[in-house]
């Protein structure tokens, strides 16, 4: 988009309307040096004295106000223009339109300020109510952004909790830069995730990474909740059924409620190691099994199971028909009634 053509009206002061913010060519100089050398001149004058450019530089002139044409009977003749008439020519409209442009910003924003005694005591209604204090944040992309926002701000301690097994590895990619940062600025950190994260390669590099610098890892079985603390000030709370979205908290006491949570999450959880050996992995199977066995015994279906314990489908599956083969049970709920504390022993 060349000099006005962007603005409206920015055409119509000349029919040859050319780029008025670039130089002039060497052609038109030679002809504007000409022209005010003589009252008026012809066209044709002009291509005899400077050679066939004549007539585009006599255009280009024109367009830049620079030449009008010169009253008078016969051939069509013209005359220099002294430049800052030429400039107060062209920048009229320019400036007009400005002017108008002002003038809209100036109703625009009356308009606009007219609403601030409006907001102002919604504001304060907001603030008395407790309102302002929960927001839900719909938008992936806004909650990543909120995120890095908070983390950039923190400054004492950032609690994390994370269900669901191993972290994806573009999650981790993100996150990873970001923790170092927040990490190498003194902050304290802790994360809790499953047991089952211990066997994602991808997370356990990243654990290897932000424990060096200090961040405390540990894993649990169940009873997670995704969330995320800041200082003890602000936290954010997953949504269910809503993926991507996040709940803003900020009022104290429901921060206060979930920070005592990740510690009661903390205190029953266990380090992560960055190799597991086999018999801590024998011993973490032996509690997710029994962590199943609880489930089934609540009537919970494989793929609720599942996502409580952060595996897929399969394995979850896989972990069950083992549990039933080992009480002799035939069928899921068989097997649910079997290991149900209320239950005699099988007959």
């Amino acid at each position: 988009m060349n000099g006005t053509e962007g603005l409206p009206g920015g055409r119509g002061h000349h029919p040859d309307h050319r780029d008025h913010g670039g130089e002039l060519t060497p052609a038109a100089r030679r002809l504007y040096a000409y022209a005010v050398e003589r009252r008026a001149f012809t066209a044709a004058e002009a291509g005899a004295a400077l050679g066939a450019r004549a007539g585009a530089a006599i255009t280009e002139l024109a367009a830049a106000q620079l030449l009008q044409r010169a009253p008078g009977e016969g051939p069509e003749r013209w005359s220099a223009v002294a430049p800052r008439a030429a400039a107060a020519r062209v920048l009229a409209p320019l400036a007009l339109r400005v002017r108008e442009t002002h003038d809209e910003m100036d109703r625009l924003r009356g308009r606009l300020e007219s609403l601030v005694p409006a907001y102002e005591a919604g504001a304060a209604y907001r603030e008395l109510s407790g309102s302002g204090h929960l927001e839900l944040v719909t938008d992936l992309g806004a909650v990543r952004g909120l995120i890095t926002e908070l983390v950039a701000g923190c400054e004492r301690e950032l609690l994390t909790s994370q269900p669901g097994g191993g972290r994806p590895l573009e999650t981790l990619e993100d996150a990873v830069g970001r923790d170092e940062s927040l990490l190498t600025r003194g902050v304290r950190m802790r994360t809790i995730y499953q047991h089952t994260a211990r066997y994602s390669r991808p997370t356990a590099a990243y654990v290897e990474r932000v424990t060096a610098l200090g961040a405390q890892v540990r894993t649990l079985g169940d009873g997670l909740m995704r969330m995320l603390i800041f200082d003890q000030h602000t936290g954010l709370m997953a949504v269910p059924d809503r993926s991507g979205a996040a709940l803003v908290v900020r009022e104290p006491n429901v921060v206060h409620f979930m920070t005592a949570a990740f510690e009661r999450s903390w205190l029953g959880a266990e380090p992560f190691p960055t190799t597991v050996s086999p018999d801590a992995a024998r011993s973490i199977s032996d509690e997710l099994r029994q962590t199943i066995v609880r489930l089934l015994s609540e009537g919970l279906e494989d793929k609720v199971i599942a996502r409580r314990l952060g595996m897929s489908e399969r394995t979850c599956q896989r972990h069950i028909a083992e549990i039933m083969r080992a009480v002799g049970a035939k069928s899921r709920f068989q097997a649910g009634y079997l290991l149900s504390p209320t239950a005699g022993p099988p007959q």
